[in-house]
């Protein structure tokens, strides 16, 4: 699906997280002159801080972030300027160009003394176990995988196995992203690491949405991580991979430092952008786009959620906190999630407050924008029956005009391209006060599978923003309105069309 840009042979095998396919040789070609502006700049993170100290200690700072670009730039900054700790968890980490340069950045910040953890689930990735041994052996980088039953250090065999003996086990992902850098700036929602998610891809692109978090409820995710982090479906890299030579660490490092020093491959302009964030957050900071809340929660699984469990239920700590959200509704609740999925469940809870008059929509892919089939199955059996009972569909077009808004400028006005863009984005507004942003996507393997976080923000100017947010996806040159009497599905090439059709062999429950 996604176009990957060139690179050396090198790289290829440096940086191992890719989520579907093998990533191709990439070119490297390192700019001296460009390397000297690569360097870290030598922020501080405590200065940059300082001004907001005493807000920090009593409530949390929250802002928004909307666009691709600038929640990848909020990271690479965040990552230069950290002083202690960064720790990063995501069901996917990709090898692509973005990823590539996110861990040269985690890089650098080791070799400054920053300690760094990357916790990464197992199950979409592809990687090379010497050359994720050679990150792993720098002294301030360790890398643990979640639950590894499906990839790494496993054979075809055995990966057979695991998925025959014990199903449910197999199904069961961390599906959490949180950024962390020094205990007290988070980044959460639906973003992964890769070039899709920041829109940097040629071919497809999400729409998606994060929110930077200071202070205040950083403190929960930061002792969520540790949970995760020390609990024993985390294991460290070298106990899955057993290597007979010592890794190459001189090659490795000097690789991936060189990708990073070609501006091919990395765009002035962002770098720019990136050395220019102080100024952005002061002129954030002074004009009130970020908001200070005395009501913020962060709410996450356990790890091993539902671990022994019969069948495929069991709820957890987010679905609870989301069902009790949608029962307390009064007037409206706005939702946008990528793959709907509903059970009797959910939609025995959306009747009950539909009969309230409560104003229920969702906003979900068509069939044209999906990057997921056996999801938009699950939605495509219960469309009519989520329609019958008063839910306000829309459904998201492939060639939406927002993506012009929250598409990266230095893409737009480089490359003479149009991708697809598809909603990723996981967000909820309750009665207009209350703003969910995590990585909750309405769907039974959400629900009861997989780990998944999120954060309410109980605050009517977060909520108020979101849910314009989110109006906008739902304009007609955004959005499909799915009727009774009309869906998107049949603008649709017919092989699409089958291939949703065979996926209704999939049980909705592991979908």
């Amino acid at each position: 699906m996604n176009t990957r840009w060139q690179a050396g042979a090198a790289v290829a095998t440096a940086w191992l997280l890719t989520a579907c396919e093998p990533v191709p040789a990439r070119r490297v070609a390192a700019d001296p002159a460009f390397c000297a502006q690569v360097q870290t700049t030598g922020a501080k993170l405590s200065e940059y801080l300082a001004p907001v100290g005493s807000q920090m200690r009593t409530r949390t700072g929250v802002y928004t972030l909307e666009e691709g670009d600038v929640s990848m730039v909020a990271r690479a900054w965040l990552t230069d300027a950290a002083e202690h700790t960064i720790d990063v968890q995501y069901f996917i980490f990709t090898a692509d160009n973005v990823g590539l340069i996110a861990v040269d950045y985690l890089l650098r910040a080791a070799d400054r003394g920053v300690r760094v953890r990357l916790l990464v689930d197992d199950f979409m990735l592809k990687a090379d176990g010497d050359a994720l041994l050679a990150l792993d052996a720098h002294p301030n980088l360790e890398i643990r995988l979640y639950n590894p039953t499906a990839n790494i250090g496993k054979n075809l065999p055995t990966k057979l196995f695991n998925l025959t003996t014990d199903f449910r086990g197999f199904n069961q992902r961390m599906h959490n992203k949180t950024f962390i850098v020094d205990g007290q700036v988070v980044i959460t929602g639906g973003r992964n690491i890769a070039d899709e998610y920041f829109d940097y891809d040629h071919e497809y692109n999400f729409r998606d949405r994060d929110v930077l978090l200071l202070g205040g409820a950083s403190a929960d995710v930061q002792r969520s991580f540790d949970l995760f982090w020390q609990d024993a479906l985390s294991v460290p890299v070298g106990a899955l991979v057993r290597s007979a030579i010592t890794p190459d660490t001189a090659t490795v490092y000097r690789d991936l430092h060189n990708y990073a020093c070609d501006p091919g491959n990395y765009w002035p302009q962002v770098r720019e952008r990136i050395t220019s964030v102080p100024v952005a957050f002061d002129r954030i900071r002074a004009s009130g786009a970020l908001v200070w809340s005395d009501s913020v929660t962060f709410f996450t699984d356990a790890p091993g959620k539902n671990a022994g469990t019969e069948g495929l239920g069991g709820g957890g700590a987010s679905t609870d906190a989301l069902i009790r959200l949608i029962r307390g509704a009064r007037k409206s609740v706005t939702i946008q999630s990528p793959y709907l999925v509903t059970t009797q469940l959910s939609q025995d809870l959306f009747r009950e407050v539909i009969a309230r008059g409560v104003r229920v929509r969702i906003l979900t892919n068509s069939l044209a924008s999906t990057d997921n089939l056996e999801a938009f199955s699950g939605y495509q059996r219960e469309r009519d029956a989520l329609l019958a009972m008063g839910v306000e569909l829309y459904e998201f077009k492939p060639d939406a005009a927002v993506r012009r808004q929250v598409m990266t400028g230095a893409l737009q006005t480089t490359l003479d391209y149009a991708p697809i863009f598809g909603l990723h984005a996981k967000s909820m507004v309750v009665d207009d006060h209350i703003a969910v942003i995590g990585t909750f996507n309405l769907d039974p393997r959400s629900a009861n599978l997989n780990t998944e976080c999120i954060a309410v923000v109980r605050d009517a100017r977060i909520a108020g923003d979101l849910a314009r947010a989110m109006d906008v996806d739902m304009r007609p040159e955004n959005a499909w309105h799915t009727t009774p009497e009309f869906n998107p599905d049949g603008g649709v090439r017919i092989g699409k069309r089958i291939a949703v059709w065979w996926r209704r062999i999939v049980p909705k429950a592991v979908l």
